[in-house]
């Protein structure tokens, strides 16, 4: 296996988005296509925001965002999706055990933070009022079990 230099594998990690990803790409595209109408990246619209402001004064909705910035927010019916990658946010599949074996200890400390910091903006949704699904990267290699747990989630699309 052929090691990457610090330069090459700062160049890999600067190309890995925060936002579009193709995973949360794939679930708009199949909500969008079962009729299910959201906002992108955890904007409310104005009103809505401070609603839940005056719900749960004790959370911030930092620029009328929602906590933990979802991927995908359905205000009337107050819920959420978050479509989470594996690796980075730990989940328990192959690609979420697997660890790298350089700089093992940050790698161990950040996706442990990521998981943590994921659970306490769940809670906050909570005590806004919201209710939050997660898909995970591996999960949407099948689009219909994809749509079925929107459906679950989200009731009949309209």
């Amino acid at each position: 296996m052929d090691r990457l230099t610090p330069e090459q594998r700062s160049a890999l990690m600067a190309r890995i988005r925060g936002k579009d990803t193709g995973p949360e790409l794939r679930v708009r595209r199949i909500a969008h296509a079962a009729g299910y109408r959201f906002r992108l990246h955890g904007q409310l619209a104005r009103r809505a925001a401070a609603a839940a402001s005056r719900r749960a004064p004790d959370v911030r909705l930092a620029g009328g965002r929602l906590p933990g910035k979802p991927d995908l927010v359905f205000p009337s019916r107050r819920k959420v999706v978050f479509v989470n990658g594996c690796f980075w946010h730990g989940h328990d599949c192959p690609v979420g055990r697997r660890a790298p074996a350089s700089n093992a200890e940050f790698w161990a400390a950040k996706r442990a933070g990521n998981a943590a910091r994921d659970a306490r903006h769940e809670a906050s949704l909570g005590r806004l009022g919201w209710q939050s699904l997660t898909l995970w990267e591996c999960q949407l290699k099948d689009a219909d079990a994809v749509l079925g747990r929107l459906d679950e989630f989200l009731g009949p699309s309209p």
